[in-house]
């Protein structure tokens, strides 16, 4: 049994109640057994009339729509199961942030969201069921054995713990080949996916050849760990029915010469014969059904694998304030359109990854004054991006503190279990609302609400233009679309498109230039003219000389009146910047402003 699986259906009302019925009409159909084999067993002995055959008759007609509802609530009980899971993983997988993201191979995960938990249907439906079954009915069938025959009983109970303990032997090898038949799928899915978005620049090297050979080996390593699941499966099937089948030898010889010598009677024979196989029958199917529900156990061990990791790496638990929804503290510059910029400082910030002995950032004290314009500079892989993580909420320093007007960064955060009901109202409505007796509490989906954010590959989305740029303002008008992306000097080219504004984009932006698709993304930051702190990631990298100029051109429009944050190396971003700030092993070694630094 999967101790997770089931407190999360029992977690689910409606789930919970599907779940109920589906084990109620399954334990009810076998227990109908017994009925059905004292009608029969009466009827062919001559101890009830024929007329009993339509009691016979309607008893199988309640014990076929009782599998009929199983089968039902069994769907339900799937389908509540599966979207559940599917919406905390996506949670998960979206609190985690892209810095501990990056330690799963984005192919496994869509694998585990997808094929993986599909793959719990037979554990739910048919395993859950089967269990409950094996632990009533094969009791049931005891006690009427007892009562009927004793000595028969007697060896029935003697060789029913024979299956179950044959069925845990087998069962045990069955776990560890599934789970190798999980990891050759699961590493399948994510070199394939890996493969498909690399394909063009694996045929400009010349790789793709080998790359096709790689699949097929990797393909062909999850072909034999299937066979080798289904040869033990196989196996399982063929001990499970040879113990069974000798059980029922062992009651059947007994009975049939205890009957020629007169010591039975014909009716108690008849039962005893009808009734021995269901003792066997349930602890036979739940083997069956363990072995089709060993993929999806596999799956759901993964899937709780990843809900139980932490959001944010490992830190000490601090005394914590949250910044007020509103303005700050007062002493931020007004930014455009009524934004507030704040004051962003660091305060002895050590960051580090899990895995990584070195600290991306150690020791790093730095204070942004309301409204300055920052340019940090380094070499690739000093902390820089780190830094922006870090202001994003993305990772957690693991001392230290990041403070915004004044009030601690990291101590926005949902509130964990104990923690009093109003938290966990304000987290379920969105952090929108200030309940009574917590004034100035705010969850990070609202502190991210006051920035703008380009990262220096941004992502767009097989959407069209409008919705591309309304990412950052969803409630945004085509109006205010039209006046981002002319900020932005996008309109130009947005207008030259085929359907313009509605031209649906390839997945990533795949038929725009890199400039275009930078220009989009800064669309989307002028989108959010409330936004107090812009944070810029080498918006400029890998762009000609007209695009660079044109993305110049907008993020000093944009940066106008807000603290901004921009990670640079071109002269021509690092002249928009008050101050530069150079950080080398993730530590600040100078800082300057900006003409001097020059």
């Amino acid at each position: 049994m999967h101790k997770d699986l089931l407190r999360l259906a029992r977690g689910e009302r409606a789930v919970r109640g599907h779940l109920a019925l589906c084990l109620a009409a399954a334990v009810l159909a076998g227990l109908l057994v017994l009925a059905q084999a004292e009608l029969l067993a009466g009827v062919l002995s001559g101890r009830f009339a024929t007329s009993a055959l339509g009691l016979l008759a309607l008893v199988v007609a309640v014990r076929a729509a009782l599998g009929l509802l199983q089968g039902v609530a069994a769907g339900r009980t799937v389908a509540g199961v599966k979207t559940t899971l599917r919406h905390r993983l996506l949670g998960r997988l979206r609190d985690m942030g892209p810095a501990r993201l990056a330690a799963h191979r984005s192919g496994e995960l869509v694998t585990l969201t997808g094929r993986g938990l599909d793959a719990l249907d037979p554990y739910l439906s048919g395993y859950l069921p089967a269990v409950a079954v094996a632990g009533v009915v094969p009791v049931a069938v005891l006690v009427r054995l007892f009562a009927a025959d004793l000595t028969s009983a007697l060896i029935v109970l003697v060789t029913v713990p024979l299956i179950p303990i044959f069925g845990a032997l087998v069962g045990m090898h069955t776990k560890a080949v599934t789970e190798r038949q999980w990891r050759a799928l699961a590493r399948l899915g994510g070199h394939f996916l890996d493969v498909v978005r690399g394909l063009p620049t694996l045929r400009a090297f010349g790789r793709a050849r080998y790359q096709a050979e790689v699949i097929a080996r990797v393909a062909d390593a999850h072909r034999a760990a299937t066979m080798r699941t289904l040869r033990v499966a196989f196996l399982s099937s063929l001990v499970l029915e040879l113990a069974a089948s000798l059980s029922l030898a062992l009651v059947a010889v007994p009975v049939g010469l205890r009957l020629l010598s007169g010591s039975l009677d014909l009716s108690a024979a008849l039962l005893v014969l009808l009734l021995a196989p269901e003792a066997y029958l349930p602890l036979r199917v739940m083997g069956n059904k363990f072995h089709a529900a060993m993929e999806g156990v596999a799956a759901a061990d993964e899937a709780f694998a990843v809900l139980d990791e932490r959001a944010d790496p490992p830190a000490e638990e601090r005394a914590e304030q949250r910044p007020a929804t509103g303005a700050g503290s007062g002493n931020g510059a007004d930014g455009a359109d009524g934004g507030a910029a704040p004051e962003i400082r660091l305060e002895n910030v050590t960051v580090r990854y899990p895995g990584r002995e070195d600290a991306a950032l150690e020791d790093v004290s730095l204070v942004i004054a309301p409204g300055e314009r920052v340019a940090l500079v380094g070499e690739s892989g000093a902390g820089k991006s780190t830094l922006l993580h870090l202001l994003l909420g993305f990772v957690e320093p693991a001392s230290g503190r990041v403070l915004v007007d004044g009030v601690e960064l990291h101590g926005l955060r949902e509130p964990r279990t104990g923690e009093p009901a109003e938290l966990a109202e304000l987290a379920e409505n969105g952090n929108r609302a200030e309940p009574a007796g917590l004034p100035g509490l705010m969850g990070l989906d609202a502190w991210r609400a006051r920035l703008a954010f380009v990262p220096q590959r941004p992502h767009l989305f097989a959407a069209s233009v409008a919705d591309n740029i309304r990412l950052g303002a969803p409630g945004a008008t085509d109006a205010e679309v039209r006046a981002a992306a002319r900020a932005a000097h996008a309109d130009e080219f947005v207008s030259a498109l085929p359907e313009g504004y509605g031209t649906v984009l390839g997945e990533r932006g795949a038929n725009l230039s890199a400039g275009q698709r930078q220009r989009v993304a800064l669309a989307r930051a002028f989108c959010r003219p409330s936004a107090g702190l812009l944070l810029l990631d080498e918006p400029t990298a890998r762009l000609d000389g007209r695009s660079e100029a044109a993305v110049v051109a907008a993020t000093r429009e944009l940066a106008e009146g807000r603290t901004a944050v921009i990670v640079a190396h071109r002269p021509a971003m690092i002249d928009i910047a008050d101050r530069v700030i150079r950080i080398a092993d993730g530590r600040v070694v100078a800082a300057a402003p900006a003409g001097e630094a020059r």
